[in-house]
């Protein structure tokens, strides 16, 4: 009985021991998403090259998955733009700071963790800043100086609209974009700036010598009401009083003449202020028209000459390349010719050095003396001298001679015996060849006869 209840307890601690192993476990494979990162499960997800989660957590099965985290921790870009074409074809510079970071919308996060994961933020703002640069000058080549001058709303919407679209096919989004100054290498937004300043100012004389025009105005006429009320009450006090009337209509007269004087000079002050006023005006319309045609020029300058200039110099790397081209392809076939000619020489050097060893031989093999050398070449030789002979001979055709005859000869031979004969003399024989050679025919092929002299006795003795 004390057995089975020994069993009993040892199987439960097993059991209970079993259990919390297995809740340890299950603890530690589970990963909980803080809220500034993305936690990235790779491996099996069964389905997708990873299963991207943004807050909560996820179980990770051993072996067959695993995880990482992509940081969310926004990401500041210089991109400080220089000579960028505008759609008037003038370069500017627009420095800006770009604010980006990994997006949590799930096509997004998908790209992200396909293409950043594993980056360390310095790569990944390297990577960004990339693509910042070439959507940025797309942007500035659709829009004129006056666009990226003024409307800066219109400016940072087309950047965003173009930047989202780039960022987001590697899981980025855009946060936030700064621009500062834009300035241009012709001067041209310089001169925007002061042809608006001198237009301000101008107005602003222009209302100011209104303003003073109508306090003038008012003023006088204030002046002129407080007198012909006056003139009238004083006219009434002394109506009975000629005397008095008197010295009212002179005194009157004299103020008359007084607010003459007065409204003159205030007149030619007013018109004083406005010729001021237009002079202004004329100098600062000139200078911007001095300005607009700079920027005219420029833009002549930039639509002509830089393209001539442009295709200049391609003639010019055309020329060069051809010119290198028939310097290569001279060296090319002089170095050809100059290898098979030093080919032939060494070829026929070969031949006449093995041609000069094989004398050598020759003589020694005749005892040294160099006639007999010579005679054992032409022993050589005499198969093809043979063979010459009869070549000569060979191709003529002797089937059929009519020879015109009308007896023998003095010598007892007919003209056909002679014409055969002549014929056969008529090839050098071999003793003759070996005479212009020096030597003499060995007599194994026959010895030269002594011609005799067969001239007639009677003949002699006359």
């Amino acid at each position: 009985m004390s057995t089975g209840v020994g069993s009993i307890g040892l199987l439960v601690v097993i059991l209970v021991v079993v259990i919390f192993a297995t809740f340890s476990f299950v603890i530690r494979r589970y990963r909980r998403c803080p809220s500034d990162k993305i936690l990235v499960v790779y491996g099996k997800t069964g389905g997708g090259s990873a299963k991207c989660i943004h807050g909560g957590g996820k179980f990770v099965w051993p072996i067959i998955q695993d995880y990482a985290y992509l940081n969310l921790t926004p990401i500041s870009i210089d991109a400080n733009l220089t000579n960028a074409l505008s759609r008037q074809n003038i370069r500017v510079d627009v420095p800006c700071r770009f604010t980006v970071g990994i997006s949590t919308e799930p096509d997004s996060m998908n790209n992200a963790a396909e293409r950043l994961l594993g980056l360390t933020s310095n790569e990944i703002q390297e990577l960004a800043r990339d693509i910042l640069f070439g959507q940025l000058r797309l942007v500035i080549a659709t829009m004129s100086i006056e666009e990226i001058n003024s409307d800066r709303d219109k400016f940072l919407d087309n950047i965003s609209k173009n930047v989202e679209v780039e960022l987001k096919k590697i899981g980025l989004r855009l946060i936030n974009v700064n621009v500062t100054d834009i300035k241009d290498e012709s001067g041209y937004i310089e001169a925007l700036g002061k042809e608006a300043a001198a237009k301000a100012i101008n107005e602003a004389k222009v209302s100011v010598a209104e303003q003073d025009k109508y306090g003038e105005i008012g003023k006088a006429e204030a002046v002129r009401d407080t007198r012909i009320k006056t003139s009238e009450a004083n006219a009434i006090a002394v109506k009975g009083e000629n005397n008095a009337q008197i010295e009212i209509a002179n005194s009157n007269a004299f103020r008359r003449e007084k607010e003459a004087e007065a409204n003159r000079l205030a007149t030619a002050a007013e018109k004083v202020q406005q010729a001021k006023a237009l002079q202004e005006a004329y100098a600062a319309e000139k200078e911007a028209e001095l300005a607009r045609a700079e920027r005219e020029r420029s833009t002549q300058q930039a639509n002509i000459i830089v393209p001539e200039e442009i295709e200049k110099q391609r003639r010019i790397i055309e020329a060069e390349a051809e010119a290198e081209k028939a310097r290569v392809n001279a060296k090319g076939d002089a170095d050809a010719i100059y290898a098979k000619m030093e080919a032939e020489a060494k070829g026929l050097y070969e031949i006449l050095t093995k041609q000069a060893a094989g004398y050598d031989k020759m003589v020694e093999a005749a005892g040294g003396d160099a006639n007999k050398a010579y005679m054992l070449l032409l022993l050589e030789k005499l198969p093809e001298l043979v063979k010459t002979q009869v070549e000569a001979v060979k191709g003529v055709n002797i089937d059929h001679v009519t020879v015109w005859d009308s007896g023998s000869n003095a010598d007892g031979k007919g003209s056909t015996a002679n014409f055969v004969s002549g014929l056969m003399k008529s090839v050098p024989p071999l003793s003759d060849l070996f005479d212009l050679a020096g030597m003499n025919l060995p007599e194994y092929l026959g010895k030269k006869t002594e011609v005799q002299d067969v001239t007639p006795v009677e003949e002699k003795k006359k």
